[in-house]
């Protein structure tokens, strides 16, 4: 049976383009044939906004991810294996999905430590993360979603 990491993956992206949220995809840049721009990784990782405004030719087959994006002005294309993808979110609310770096299956990062044979299969729900960079553009600033800050919510206005 084919993975079915490529469908979600495909599911989540156009649910989240269709509520009007920015696309990020979390990479292992390790990972073999990953074509990611060089000096934009941290720690073996990259995040990437795959909003429709950010990218052009975005392709989701059941092998990878591949779009062109512009890095400090100059177009790259990206090449990014499905097994490489460790989640994908929104950047605004922080929902979407943690996937098991090891395999093809879902995993819940949550409790993965506890007691991972149980967890491979469900899905993890990210919450919101407070951001602060533009919604279409890609930036080595983008990280991942971040547990919300305690106390009331506050809009900060950027000129």
């Amino acid at each position: 049976m084919n993975s079915s990491r490529p469908y979600i993956l495909r599911a989540l992206h156009e649910w989240i383009v269709d509520n009007e949220c920015t696309p990020h995809l979390l990479v292992d840049i390790n990972h073999p044939q990953v074509k990611v721009p060089p000096g934009y990784a941290a720690d073996g990782r990259i995040v990437l906004n795959t909003a429709p405004a950010a990218v052009r030719y975005f392709t989701v087959d059941n092998e990878a991810v591949s779009f062109e994006a512009l890095f400090s002005g100059a177009p790259f294309s990206l090449y990014v294996p499905i097994t490489a993808i460790l989640a994908i979110y929104a950047r605004e609310n922080g929902q979407g999905m943690f996937f098991d770096a090891d395999s093809d299956t879902l995993s819940d990062d949550e409790d993965m430590q506890e007691d991972t044979q149980e967890t491979q299969d469900q899905p993890t729900v990210l919450h919101a993360v407070d951001t602060e960079s533009p919604a279409d553009s890609i930036s080595p600033d983008d990280e991942p979603p971040r547990p919300p800050s305690p106390g009331r919510p506050s809009l900060r206005v950027i000129k």
